[in-house]
C-alpha cells in the first residue's frame, strides 16, 4: 500500500482539542475519586471485621488503647500508604499487574512498619485485630481494585470511560502497526487521537493516515498534542527522530502535563523478559531469551499433574452424569479421541466428550465451503454434525474436562497453545512451529480471549506469546480467567 493510499483528505473537523483534553483528564479524577472512597470503605470493613473477630462485640477488656482512635488513625495511614506507592498514579490504574503489585506491597509495608513500632514503643495493640484488619483489608483492596477494573474495561470497550488520549509521532508503516496494537486491546486505555508524521509526507490539506487524522510534523508536536488534547505522545521508529530530536522532545514536553513514551519496534515480549540497563549514556534494552527447560518447568508439571489429579477426583460425579447424557443422548461411543501434536511434534490422542454424530470426518468435506474462519482451522457456528448434549458441552467447555487425563498423562498441561491437528502443523511455517516449543494446554490465551471469534492469525499470535513468555504467575491468571471466559460463553461453539 503507498503513502499516497494512507494518507487521505480528512472529510470533517476535528472536535477541539482543548475540551476533549479537559474532560479526560475529569475522567480520570473520577476515576481515582471513585478508587478512593472503595479502598476507604473497604478498609472500615476490614477494620470491624478484625474487630469483631478478635473481641467480639464487647469492649476489649484489660487494654488502655482506646481503639475508636486506633481504626481512624489506620484508615488512614493505609490510604496515605496506598498513596505513597502510587498506587492512584494513573500510569498503572486500570492495565497490568503493577497495580495490584503496589496495593499488596503498601499494605504488607504499612503492616511491617506498624509492627516495628509496636514493639519498640511497646503499644499495646492487639496483634490479633492488626493480623486480621490486614489480612482481610489487602485482599479486600485487591479484589475492589479488580472489580473496578474490569467494569473499566468494559466501558472502554463500549468507547467511553476513562482513557489515555494519545498522539502518536512516527514513519507511517509504524505509526499504523502501534494503532493497531493499542486498538487490539481498547480496554488498555489508550485511545489514539492523532498523528504526526514526517515533515516530506505532510500536505498543505487536511490528512488522515487511515481512519487516524494527522495533526501535524515532527517540527510541532508539542503544540499537536495541545490542539487535539492529547496527554500522552508516544513515539514510534523513524529515521528523522534521532536521539538529540527525542531527548529535545522531552525537554518541550516538561511541564505540560503530556506524558512521552517510547514504542520500540520489539513487540509481545512480556515484561519479566525486558531488562532496561544504562550503557554509556544509552538506555538498552536487554530481552531474555525463553525458558524452556530447567527448575520452573519441572515445578509447572508437578503442579500440572497433582492439579489435575485432584480435580479429576472431584469432578468423578459431573464426568459420570456427562457420560450417561451422551449414551442416551445419540448413537456412539462415549469419549472422541482424536490425533494431536504436542511438545516436539509428537503425536498423542487427546480426550474428549464426544459432541458429534459418529460419523463427523465423513461429513467434513461436505461443510468445507461453509468454514466461518480463516486460516487451517474449520470452525462453524450452527454445525449440524453437533448433538444436542453437545451443544451444551461445548457451550460450557465441558467437553474437554477428559484432557485432564492427557494432563495427567504429562502430554498436556493445565495452560499453553491450543493442540493442533497434524494436518495443520504439516502446513506450519518457520514461525508457527514455535507452538510445538510446549505442551499443548486445555487453556491458554487463546481459551480467555474470545476462543472461536479469534482470527486465525490473532489466535496464532497468542499462542506464540504465551510460548515465549510463559510464568507460573500468568498461568494462575489464565485460569482464572478462564472461568469467567467458561460462564460468558463468548466463542464458543
Amino acid at each position: 500500500m503507498s503513502v499516497a493510499t494512507l494518507l487521505t483528505p480528512a472529510t470533517s473537523a476535528e472536535p477541539d482539542g482543548q475540551r476533549t483534553g479537559l474532560l479526560a483528564r475529569a475522567d480520570e479524577r473520577s476515576y481515582v475519586r471513585v478508587l478512593v472512597v472503595l479502598d476507604t470503605t473497604i478498609l472500615i470493613i476490614a477494620l470491624l471485621i478484625g474487630y469483631v473477630t478478635r473481641f467480639g462485640e464487647g469492649e476489649p477488656t484489660g487494654s488502655e488503647i482506646p481503639y475508636v482512635l486506633v481504626a481512624p488513625g489506620l484508615v488512614l495511614a493505609w490510604l496515605i500508604s496506598l498513596k505513597a506507592l502510587g498506587c492512584y498514579d494513573d500510569r498503572v490504574i486500570g492495565y497490568g499487574a503493577d497495580e495490584y503489585r503496589r496495593v499488596s506491597s503498601a499494605s504488607l509495608r504499612l503492616a511491617g512498619a506498624i509492627a516495628i513500632i509496636g514493639y519498640i514503643a511497646d503499644v499495646g495493640v492487639s496483634r490479633g485485630f492488626l493480623g486480621i484488619s490486614f489480612a482481610v483489608g489487602t485482599v479486600g483492596l485487591e479484589v475492589a481494585r479488580f472489580a473496578a477494573r474490569k467494569r473499566l474495561h468494559r466501558a472502554r470497550s463500549l468507547g467511553a470511560g476513562w482513557s489515555r488520549k494519545v498522539l502518536v509521532v512516527g514513519d507511517t508503516a509504524h505509526v499504523l502497526e502501534l494503532v493497531h496494537t493499542l486498538r487490539r486491546e481498547p480496554y488498555a486505555g489508550y485511545q489514539v487521537v492523532g498523528a504526526c508524521i514526517p515533515d516530506a509526507l505532510l500536505a498543505p490539506v487536511a490528512q488522515r493516515l487511515g481512519d487516524v487524522p494527522v495533526v501535524g510534523s515532527f517540527r510541532g508536536i508539542p503544540e499537536a498534542a495541545t490542539a487535539i488534547g492529547a496527554d500522552t505522545v508516544a513515539v514510534t521508529a523513524s529515521g528523522e527522530l534521532t536521539a538529540t530530536r527525542l531527548r529535545r522532545l522531552g525537554w518541550q514536553l516538561e511541564g505540560t502535563g503530556v506524558d512521552l513514551v517510547v514504542a520500540p519496534a520489539l513487540t509481545d515480549v512480556a515484561g519479566p523478559r525486558i531488562h532496561t540497563r544504562p550503557v554509556a549514556g544509552l538506555p538498552l534494552i536487554h530481552v531474555e531469551a525463553p525458558e524452556f527447560r530447567g527448575v520452573r518447568k519441572l515445578v509447572k508439571g508437578f503442579v500440572d499433574r497433582s492439579v489435575s489429579s485432584l480435580a479429576l477426583a472431584v469432578l468423578l460425579p459431573l464426568i459420570a452424569f456427562i457420560a450417561l447424557a451422551i449414551k442416551l443422548d445419540s448413537r456412539g461411543p462415549v469419549l472422541f479421541r482424536q490425533v494431536r501434536v504436542g511438545r516436539g511434534g509428537q503425536e498423542f490422542g487427546v480426550f474428549k466428550f464426544r459432541t458429534m454424530v459418529v460419523n463427523a470426518d465423513a461429513l467434513l468435506a461436505e461443510l468445507a465451503a461453509r468454514n466461518e474462519t480463516d486460516g487451517l482451522m474449520f470452525k462453524m457456528r450452527h454445525d449440524p454434525r453437533v448433538t444436542r448434549v453437545g451443544r451444551l458441552l461445548r457451550k460450557w467447555s465441558l467437553d474437554e474436562l477428559p484432557q485432564l487425563v492427557n494432563v495427567l498423562l504429562g502430554q498436556m498441561s493445565l495452560v499453553g497453545p491450543r493442540p493442533p491437528l497434524p494436518s495443520e502443523v504439516a502446513r506450519y511455517d518457520g514461525d508457527v512451529a514455535r507452538r510445538l516449543l510446549v505442551k499443548p494446554g486445555m487453556t491458554g490465551l487463546w481459551q480467555v480471549s474470545g476462543r472461536s471469534d479469534l482470527s486465525w492469525e490473532d489466535g496464532i499470535r497468542l499462542d506464540l506469546y504465551y510460548v515465549e513468555n510463559w510464568s507460573l504467575t500468568a498461568d494462575l491468571t489464565i485460569l482464572w480467567k478462564t472461568f469467567g471466559a467458561v460462564l460468558n460463553g463468548r466463542g464458543a461453539y
